[in-house]
């Protein structure tokens, strides 16, 4: 039988002192028959004709933004991984989604690591949350969030969030790579085996990406994340892998006292219609995903006076490609822009 490291997962076919990938002494473990050789869904092989087709409809999340995004609601079994930084909105927009479909769909199950459920409960009356259908459960070891489900049997679940679950006692510590991996692979074997929504919300890291092992995002059907700053009030939802339509669609959001509130059209709220003509500002079409977006572009060009090298920041456009567009203004049009400093900025808080 084969060892694992219980730190990052690395297989061998002997026991090892040290594991090789993550340097962890003492950590593998030897892996059971059922374990290493068990079906990831549980199915025998299947002739093609002989597999029974999804359903077509798709469930509404109550949030058409959300629905539009997701390519037209939900599908059952499906497992969407939901990141974004702390105190963006993400537990807010949770519950959201958690409360409509409670009332339209049938149970929900929403499962917090973080939070106390009287704790949750009073962002649901702030949220004027109060389906019957709709159940909360504070824990962190998964096989007590499986056991409820397999009593609940609900219609969706919501995991806050996948870092704090405890997948195996001795799979290292929390948060740790091995727990998230395991603990997201055995939430999308059940979402699949009961055909039951799964939400699972993840830390990110500094660089914008989801905190824990690659895996992850390979095992999950969509991935999105919540996008805003602390001080405004927009947020911007955007897909970056979709298994059942576009990649890369947005949906906007604006944070008010009563959560997230849906903006049909992002263009009104990023270019007013009584906007004025000013110097330095141009709007311009971009396009998101499958959605033609109207933003407006702020340059400032200002004579550098020594202090320093000549600036270059952005806000909301790529860096790299502002110096081509900067190199191509110098050669074809003749300005001298190397001792001036080039600020740019899209104005709302929007990445194009």
């Amino acid at each position: 039988m084969p060892y694992r490291c219980r730190e990052c997962g690395y297989q061998s076919p002997k026991w090892l002192g040290r594991c090789p990938r993550c340097g962890s002494w003492d950590s593998f473990q030897q892996v059971g028959e059922e374990e290493g050789e068990g079906s990831w869904i549980g199915a025998r092989p299947q002739a093609l004709p002989q597999v029974e087709r999804p359903p077509k409809e798709r469930i509404p999340t109550g949030l058409s933004e959300v629905d539009r995004l997701l390519g037209g609601g939900l599908i059952p079994g499906a497992v969407i991984l939901f990141g974004g930084e702390p105190g963006i909105g993400k537990s807010t927009l949770l519950l959201q989604l958690a409360g409509k479909l409670a009332a339209t769909s049938g149970p929900v199950l929403y499962v917090s690591g973080e939070e106390a459920p009287a704790q949750v409960k009073l962002r649901a009356e702030r949220l004027r949350i109060d389906s019957p259908e709709l159940y909360l459960l504070s824990e962190q070891h998964l096989f007590r969030i499986v056991r409820a489900i397999e009593e609940l049997q609900p219609k969706a679940l919501m995991v806050d969030s996948l870092q704090t679950m405890v997948a195996r006692p001795d799979g290292g510590d929390i948060g740790g790579v091995a727990q998230v991996r395991e603990a997201a692979a055995q939430l999308a074997r059940l979402a699949k085996g009961l055909s039951m929504t799964c939400f699972l919300v993840s830390h990110i890291t500094k660089g914008g990406e989801f905190a824990g092992p690659k895996t992850v995002e390979h095992l999950v059907d969509v991935a999105v994340y919540l996008e805003g700053t602390r001080e405004g009030d927009l947020r911007i939802l955007r897909s970056v892998k979709n298994r059942f339509g576009a990649t890369h669609e947005v949906a906007v959001f604006q944070m008010g006292e009563r959560g997230l509130v849906e903006v049909p059209n992002p263009s009104t709220f990023f270019v007013p219609r009584d906007r004025p003509e000013r110097p330095g500002a141009a709007v311009v079409p971009v396009l998101e995903g499958t959605r033609p977006l109207l933003v407006e572009i702020q340059a400032l060009v200002a004579p550098n006076r020594g202090y320093g090298p000549p600036q270059r920041r952005m806000a909301g456009l790529d860096y790299n490609r502002v110096l081509v567009l900067l190199a191509v203004m110098e050669k074809r049009l003749g300005a001298h822009l190397g001792s001036t400093d080039v600020y740019l900025a899209v104005a709302g808080g929007l990445e194009v």
